[in-house]
């Protein structure tokens, strides 16, 4: 199938936008692969640190064996990340068994966006990813690895690992994912719950349960929220192994697929015949590929701001107007919370990935013709894993959706469009996502109550104060005032006000969360309010036209464009809860349309 013109045309956009930074990044990691196994310059005494503490170190020091270095981002309060406490084992008998070596390079920090939602560590939350590139550098440094292989699956850890691995990418990168949790509450429960106490009809107790019966077991949280959009997406771009981003946890499969993805690593290394360094991979095609995945499938908004910085790494430069012209291309094939009932188990047990894939590529919406950790090829990730009598090995995916009500073909699908859309006008740029919103609140008009944090309109809705159409604004959260904190928290209250029959809106400089449902919020707006963005000149009364539709966001007051900008009192941002330690990075954040970086 030939390629569909609107992702020709943006691939090649983006392409000749890029070519400058991509040749330059490309140069750098041919510098950097061209001695060989960089351990083979270290003095003897160096290398001897390095293996000191390995039972098999005369391998790595006496002969040419890939030697993989593993970054964990394991700790146990994250029930996605917990399982990798015993990965590092099963990752050294899987290099030994390929006949390579494997020595854990270094931690990461993994903060839970659901731990610390609407608290001040969520203040946090978006430069972790920074710090998670940063320690990644750090652990790579010793300069004595051959492949990596990244232990992480989270919001803010997956972009930062990739930021890492495009900055080693003269490494071969093997993604090596968790998996989600068994199902349990199902997630249309836990959020009526959640709105139910948001509007006093049922106790914390009843809270708490249900909450418990949702997060219950080790795993990725069930819905498709950051995490789970993290692990599509490195499926579609090529760095994951075909079929293993859902595999649930504690499975003989997911211990296959881990071992398979050693040997992969072992195999793509500069020492042997199919060396395919990160930086090789992670190209314009795909990211293109990844921008195709987020669209069909409804994935998270955080990503509008992740994979602007994860392609500024390997010397690409995304634009939101990339995001909008995509999803105008893409139709929405998939319906999982919060954009449908069903959870990502649900989506796998349906075709997954395998069956989104394959009808993106029939549809010529994917670039085929890319380079993944598999071999050549998008196509090898149609196929979906299994364990036979003689072990792992991948059958042809199904070619029909196994659950019409989860995942439909690209020729009959939820909607046309992803549902991504890009806003702009006199406030700013923004994005908006409407696949989980109905169609008569895609525009809005109305005056607009203008707060500076979550915990006011939460204040304002129990004192009763809306009782008419609203846009909601909560401003002086993007990364220059206190680190672009998610507002997932507001869901439930801004839910209740819709079922009384309210048209409600959100325009905010900060985030929502993956999980953000049906709820039309124009997020992300960019410039923000504490660089003296047009969202600082908002007055309470002014009337503001939010229309996803034709993609614009307006104040309408007269005076608007010559009215001053509020400047706010951000002290109170950079103190406790860690805050103090990242005064630097909201100083230079770069805008969250360029991925709110700082290290890139």
């Amino acid at each position: 199938m030939a390629i569909h013109p609107v992702i020709e045309r943006v691939t090649d956009r983006i392409r000749a936008r890029s070519h400058a930074r991509r040749s330059a990044y490309l140069a750098r990691i041919a510098r950097a692969a061209e001695d060989g196994p960089r351990r083979a310059h270290l003095s003897c005494g160096n290398q001897a640190h390095a293996y000191a503490a390995m039972p098999d170190k005369a391998d790595l020091a006496l002969t040419a064996h890939p030697n993989i270095g593993i970054v964990t981002a394991y700790n146990d309060m994250l029930s996605a990340h917990q399982p990798y406490e015993r990965y590092p084992d099963v990752i050294r008998r899987a290099a030994q068994a390929a006949g390579a070596t494997a020595q854990v390079a270094g931690g990461v920090p993994a903060m839970c966006d659901g731990v610390t939602q609407g608290r001040a560590g969520m203040e946090l939350s978006l430069f972790s990813r920074d710090v998670i590139a940063l320690a990644s550098g750090v652990a790579l440094s010793h300069d004595t690895f051959d492949a990596a292989v990244w232990l992480g699956i989270c919001d803010k850890i997956v972009p930062g690992l990739v930021i890492a691995a495009a900055s080693f990418g003269h490494l071969p990168a093997v993604f090596l994912p968790g998996g989600p949790m068994p199902s349990g509450l199902p997630n249309d429960e836990k959020a009526r719950v959640r709105q139910d106490f948001a509007a006093g009809k049922v106790g914390r107790e009843a809270l708490m349960a249900a909450e418990m019966a949702s997060y219950h077991s080790p795993g990725t949280c069930t819905f498709y929220g950051t995490a789970n959009t993290n692990q599509m997406l490195m499926e579609f771009m090529g760095l994951q192994l075909p079929g293993s981003s859902f595999v649930n946890p504690d499975t003989p499969l997911r211990e296959a697929l881990t071992v398979a993805g050693v040997t992969r690593a072992a195999a793509i290394t500069r020492l042997g015949n199919d060396y395919t360094p990160a930086g090789a991979v992670l190209d314009e095609r795909a990211f293109v590929n990844g921008l195709v995945g987020l669209m069909a499938t409804g994935g998270s908004t955080n990503l509008v701001i992740h994979l602007p910085a994860m392609a500024r790494a390997a010397g690409i430069e995304l634009d939101i107007q990339d995001f909008h012209d995509i999803s105008q291309a893409v139709p929405l094939m998939a319906r999982v919370y919060p954009n449908g009932l069903a959870d990502v188990n649900h989506f796998h047990a349906a075709g997954g990935i395998g069956f989104l894939i394959g009808q993106l590529l029939d549809a010529g919406l994917l670039h085929e013709d890319v380079r993944t950790i598999a071999g050549p090829g998008l196509g090898r990730y149609t196929a979906e894993p299994r364990l036979a009598e003689d072990g792992l090995t991948w059958v042809p995916g199904t070619s029909v959706s196994l659950n019409d009500r989860i995942l439909r073909p690209a020729a009959d699908p939820f909607a046309a469009t992803g549902g991504l859309n890009m806003l702009s006008g006199n406030l700013g740029r923004a994005v908006i996502k409407i696949s989980a919103v109905k169609p008569e609140l895609h525009r809005i008009e109305a005056p607009v109550r203008v707060f500076a944090n979550q915990s006011a309109v939460k204040a304002a809705f129990q004192a009763g104060e809306f009782t008419q159409d609203t846009i909601v604004v909560v401003r002086f959260q993007g990364p220059r005032a206190n680190g672009m904190p998610e507002l997932h928290s507001l869901t439930p209250t801004l839910s209740v006000l819709l079922d009384r029959g309210l048209k409600v809106a959100l325009v905010t400089d900060g985030r929502m969360s993956g999980a953000s449902g049906k709820v039309p919020a124009a997020i992300h707006l960019s410039p923000e309010g504490a660089t003296g963005g047009p969202i600082a000149r908002l007055r309470d009364g002014d009337i503001v036209r939010l229309d996803a539709a034709a993609g614009t966001l307006d104040c309408l007051a007269p005076d608007f464009a010559a009215r001053e900008p509020v400047i706010a009192d951000l002290t109170a941002n950079g103190e406790g809860m860690g805050r103090e330690l990242f005064a630097a990075f909201r100083a230079h954040a770069a805008p969250v349309d360029q991925g709110a970086g700082i290290v890139v």
